[in-house]
């Protein structure tokens, strides 16, 4: 291992502070074990975390012996245990692990979490979402190091196999713990370590290298399309809105890359909810000859096709309302009806005469048989049909404010159409109402 030692010591600079990641199994306390050697020759301050995931009836001794180790030899030593999950037991774990290390990064002014994934985990990483499908950077796994906002997630041991960790610690006497569910094939990664991966290790006992190589590779390929990519998304796609017109334009490898961004930009913190599945559904609806269409992605994330644009949105969905007008009205949707002075004539605004409405005004969402006279236009149209020419989605039909009186005759559908009772500014009014 000292390779690797060489390694931290050439990165760590002196006085730097670092969280480790140890779970006690082989890898983690390998890890410590090297940082604690290189704390003998460089002034490093090292913090020791463990999260105690109450999932196996061992778990308690094994975050007691990873304490003795840390205590024996003067490492600070951090605690989170995890009582009770949430949804997918895995990804809740992750979640609650990694808010964990970052509490620490911020406690301790960190600046890297280290942690001892290894040449193995590549392997299998790269070769489960191959199987399962994901994007260019899905395929390159991980790096040594990634950069994050306030630090670097750091992975020393990336090019070494699980067997020469575990014999590191056993010849040097330091502690592990063995996780017995490392051996079950209920899990997938553990199908293909226990099946698949000596298969390839019998072909080629350093078949880690040539993944790690395999993904460095594409981690360039990925960088230098992703700088492309990023300069077209600013033309196409602002405020969770994807200009088709312009998207249309772009070659197939930048299309994908763009959908990619966006998505990872909504899963930030889950983005193994996404694969490359999910991005041949939303080409499917934009290549679709259909004007009006939408599908649901997870963690309720709604992708809605309304013509020349592509929504990206949170799939709450907007029950009816109606609400009494007097000064100002927060909608559900965020926009504001309010009671303001404006030079403003557009749809956007209105002006009343309250002496030819019956009061109070209403603000609701639209209901079966609507319909509205326009202003400077013969006889009664149909909101309905108004929606289908103002090309408004589906969607924001059902929750699209509508002003009414209290006899429900429709004085105005805001940012679309006014009616008759619309003033000019040379005209008697005394309500001016702005939707915003």
């Amino acid at each position: 291992m000292d390779d690797i030692l060489k390694k931290l010591d050439k990165t760590i600079k002196e006085n730097e502070t670092l969280i480790t990641a140890t779970s006690g199994g082989p890898d983690s306390m390998a890890l410590l074990s090297l940082l604690i050697k290189l704390s003998q020759t460089k002034n490093i301050t090292i913090i020791c975390a463990h999260v105690n995931h109450n999932l196996r009836k061992e778990s308690q001794e094994e975050a007691l012996m990873v304490e003795k180790y840390a205590n024996e030899n003067n490492i600070i030593f951090e605690k989170m245990e995890i009582n009770h999950y949430e949804g997918n037991t895995e990804n809740y774990a992750r979640t609650q692990r990694y808010n964990f290390f970052e509490k620490l990064i911020k406690k301790y002014n960190a600046t890297y979490l280290l942690t001892a994934h290894h040449g193995d985990d590549l392997t299998e990483t790269i070769l489960m979402r191959m199987v399962r499908g994901s994007s260019l950077k899905g395929y390159s796994g991980f790096q040594e190091i990634t950069d994050k906002e306030t630090y670097k997630i750091y992975r020393p041991l990336i090019t070494k196999t699980k067997d020469e960790l575990l014999n590191y610690v056993k010849t040097n006497n330091i502690p592990y713990a063995v996780d017995k569910t490392n051996f079950s094939e209920e899990y997938t990664r553990n199908r293909y370590r226990l099946n698949i991966l000596p298969i390839l290790k019998k072909e080629n006992k350093s078949v880690h290298l040539k993944f790690l190589k395999f993904s460095e590779t594409l981690k360039l390929y990925d960088d230098h399309i992703n700088k492309e990519a990023n300069e077209k998304l600013n033309k196409v796609y602002q405020n969770n809105n994807l200009n088709l017109k312009l998207f249309e334009n772009e070659d197939e490898l930048i299309k994908r890359k763009i959908l990619y961004q966006i998505l990872n930009n909504l899963y930030y913190k889950n983005i193994s909810l996404i694969t490359d599945n999910h991005v041949e559904l939303i080409l499917n609806i934009i290549e679709s000859s259909r004007p009006n269409l939408k599908i649901n992605l997870p963690s309720k994330v709604l992708v809605i096709k309304n013509y020349q644009n592509l929504y990206f949105t949170q799939n709450t969905e907007i029950k009816s309302y109606s609400f009494t007008f007097k000064d100002k009205v927060i909608l559900p949707n965020n926009q504001i009806l309010i009671k303001e002075e404006t030079e403003d004539t557009s749809n956007y605004t209105i002006r009343l005469n309250s002496k030819e409405l019956s009061l109070p005004l209403i603000v609701r969402t639209r209901q079966n048989g609507d319909k509205m006279e326009i202003k400077n236009l013969n006889g009664h149209k149909k909101i309905k049909d108004i929606f289908i020419n103002e090309k408004i989605s589906e969607t924001a039909r059902n929750s699209w404010p509508i002003l009414t009186d209290q006899n429900n005759q429709i004085i105005w559908l805001p940012g679309l159409k006014k009616s008759k009772f619309d003033k000019q500014k040379h005209e008697n009014y005394d309500i001016i109402i702005r939707y915003r």
